[in-house]
């Protein structure tokens, strides 16, 4: 090797001194390139955090009124579960009495939150919504009657097919008395949905032979005469017109009245009416004879309680029609209890008639997208927002300009955020 290549290798060639020096810089560059990627993706972490929170804070808030009548089904589900169970345990409780008992208790719960929070009028209600509160109360008697008359007579399958011809009623005549909007896709997905009941309940009087579906009957719904099921059907069916009446009545009443004044009629009519008839008809009171018992009844009072308040908030928020379609999903919390308790696997059938609602159910939901984009739509959702700050009659004008405001902003709300409405 010559002397300059020599030269040049020797100052190529990296010291002892450097090559400390050049690792503690590419260390340092490293570190500094890690720190700055994990900076960035903590921003976006966070970014994506206060968008999806500020998402599912307006989902929420657009879709509140159909959530609660969702939660709301659970608890009437269980509800049913404890009377079915209740009369199994001891000697069975006639229809009248469950109802004063029930309703006993939810009206104890009733007052006693009015009291400790303070809520204004806690025994007549706000005035103006008296009449309607009276009605809410008489009309919701008769449809809890209904409901309960028929399972002493009627397998639960065939009661439960009638109980739900109840959301069909409440849809149309949410469209026809109090003008709310409710589209073609809202009445297509609703007689679909009663389909999917039948699919699931399998009514005698439609399917014939029921020995593919688990007997459930009392001893009462067995030895039922023809003259006695075809009256049950009468109660029934004059329950969920009633019972639909109730739901109208909320809808009118909106947000005037807390929903504790809805209740606290609701369950004071309920046990002065059932009391009066157990009175005059002579019906024995039956009184528990095991722990099991009372202890069932008071399960079925506060089921009941929680099922009814949830409701009524929700119908306040919610339109008839499409609040409705969230009393289906009573049957999917039905069989899942069944399995959970019973270990009742559903057959082919129910699991069709399940999708059957789901699907429905996922249609309204999406559907709803197009809808303000029609003038006629835009009408109709005004008057349904009055309706909910309780303009049906009687409105102020400074209270409608500032409702009309209030539509505005949350349809603004709704095309910025994109959420679906359900």
């Amino acid at each position: 090797m010559s002397t300059t290549n020599a030269y040049i290798a020797l100052v190529q060639s990296p010291t002892e001194d450097d090559a400390p020096s050049d690792n503690i810089t590419s260390s340092m560059s490293t570190r500094v390139r890690t720190c700055v990627l994990q900076s960035r993706w903590f921003e976006d972490m966070q970014i994506w955090w206060q968008e999806t929170k500020l998402r599912v804070s307006v989902f929420v808030e657009i879709n509140l009124g159909m959530i609660l009548i969702i939660i709301s089904q659970f608890f009437f589900v269980s509800m049913n579960l404890g009377v079915k169970q209740l009369n199994s345990l001891d000697v069975p409780m006639h229809t009248l009495e469950l109802i004063a008992v029930r309703m006993a208790i939810t009206f104890i719960c009733c007052v006693l939150y009015m009291v400790i929070m303070k809520i204004p009028d806690p025994f007549l209600g706000p005035k103006g919504v008296r009449l309607l509160l009276l009605n809410r109360g008489l009309c919701g008697f008769f449809g809890l009657f209904g409901m309960y008359y028929s399972l002493q007579y009627l397998s639960l399958a065939d009661a439960t097919v009638l109980s739900f011809l109840f959301p069909l009623s409440i849809a149309i005549g949410g469209h026809f008395i109090l003008k709310e909007p409710y589209s073609k896709r809202q009445a297509f997905a609703a007689i679909f949905s009663l389909l999917g009941v039948m699919l699931i309940a399998r009514p005698p009087f439609l399917f014939g032979d029921t020995s593919s579906v688990e007997s459930d009957s009392s001893d009462m719904a067995s030895k039922a005469t023809a003259v006695d099921r075809i009256r049950a059907v009468g109660v029934a069916l004059f329950g969920v017109v009633l019972g639909s009446g109730a739901v109208l009545s909320m809808r009118a009443i909106g947000q005037r009245a807390h929903p504790m004044h809805l209740m606290t009629f609701f369950s004071v009519w309920c046990t002065i009416v059932a009391s009066s008839a157990m009175y005059f008809w002579h019906i024995p009171i039956v009184y528990p004879q095991k722990w099991q018992w009372a202890a069932m009844l008071i399960f079925i009072g506060l089921s009941g309680f929680f099922a009814q308040t949830l409701t009524t908030m929700g119908y306040q928020r919610e339109t008839a029609a499409r609040g409705s379609m969230g009393q289906y999903i009573q049957l999917l919390f039905a069989g899942i209890l069944e399995y959970i308790f019973f270990g009742t696997i559903p057959s082919t059938l129910s699991l069709i008639g399940a999708a059957i609602i789901m699907t429905s159910a996922i249609y309204v939901i999406f559907s709803q997208q197009s809808s303000p984009k029609e003038p006629e739509a835009i009408g109709l959702r005004e008057s349904d927002s009055a309706m909910e700050e309780g303009l049906l009659c009687l409105g102020a004008p400074n209270e409608m300009s500032s409702s009309s405001s209030s539509i505005e902003d949350g349809e603004d709300l709704e095309k910025k955020t994109g959420v679906p409405s359900l």
